[in-house]
């Protein structure tokens, strides 16, 4: 089974290029980031047309989380429990896979706009949130998936210059220490699971060529608990859409995929 997780950067600009990725890659579930529109406005017919269907979380110009699938889903929540006013920023959907149910959860976490900004302690805030509702609504020993855009660097081999940007915005203690909570919770960082010493990012800022000189963080994550974690065979970055195709601009990030043992897989690989 293959699982992704891209912030699109806005559906309505990026719509044939989400499709030209899902043709390409063809994921069995997607988590979705900053779609920018009411949930009225998501285009289900075009990802229907690829077999795919949406529970969408939407908000409109702003935020917004998707998990687009082929397999059998259902809404289990629909926006953080208690941060509900920074926005659509969580969906969860439990799906019905052939190795048996698990919970698949898309976030966006505020950005936090700089550590001296009176949005910095709402993002610590948010992501308290986000612990405390994994350990009221879910276990560790439960198949989960939470992925996203977490907009923090877990460590120093996930920005292309540590040194110079340690204790800003993406790279505190005390945002290292949220996510760290989540994994003494029970998750997993399956790509740096997978790749303890390797030195890939996910989001490059448009400006000043930074995607061509590789100045990047890797801010978009695949985490799950270890009965997950445990069948992941593959974790991949998938640089290859952070490139224009056919004309059409890429968002600033780029995929996360994760392909999982399991006796649906079809033994793809990303390219």
């Amino acid at each position: 089974m293959r699982i992704a997780s891209w912030n699109i950067n806005g559906m309505r600009a990026r719509l044939g290029f989400v499709r030209h990725w899902l043709a390409a890659r063809r994921p069995d579930v997607v988590g979705l980031q900053e779609l920018k529109l009411h949930d009225e406005g998501f285009p289900h017919s075009e990802l229907e047309e690829l077999g795919y269907r949406a529970l969408v979380h939407g908000q409109k110009g702003w935020n917004g989380v998707a998990v687009l699938t082929r397999l059998e889903a259902e809404l289990a929540c629909c926006g953080l429990p208690g941060a509900e006013d920074q926005g659509a920023r969580l969906l969860t959907a439990r799906l019905d896979t052939a190795s048996g149910p698990f919970s698949f959860i898309t976030i966006y976490c505020p950005n936090g706009k700089s550590v001296g900004h009176e949005d910095f302690p709402r993002k610590l805030a948010w992501l308290d949130a986000l612990g405390q509702h994994l350990r009221r609504a879910h276990a560790p020993d439960e198949p989960l998936v939470l992925c996203g855009d977490f907009n923090l660097c877990p460590g120093a081999l996930d920005s292309w210059n540590e040194a110079l940007l340690q204790g800003r915005i993406f790279h505190t203690e005390v945002e290292r220490s949220r996510f760290q909570d989540l994994l003494d919770w029970g998750l997993v960082d399956v790509y740096r699971e997978l790749h303890p010493e390797r030195r890939m990012f996910s989001w490059w800022d448009y400006r000043a060529g930074a995607f061509h000189k590789n100045q990047g963080l890797r801010i978009d994550l695949v985490l799950a608990t270890a009965p997950v974690a445990s069948r992941a065979r593959s974790a991949e970055i998938d640089r290859d859409y952070r490139k224009k195709k056919d004309g059409m601009v890429a968002s600033d990030h780029a995929p996360v995929i994760v392909d999982l043992d399991d006796s649906d897989s079809d033994g793809r690989d990303p390219d």
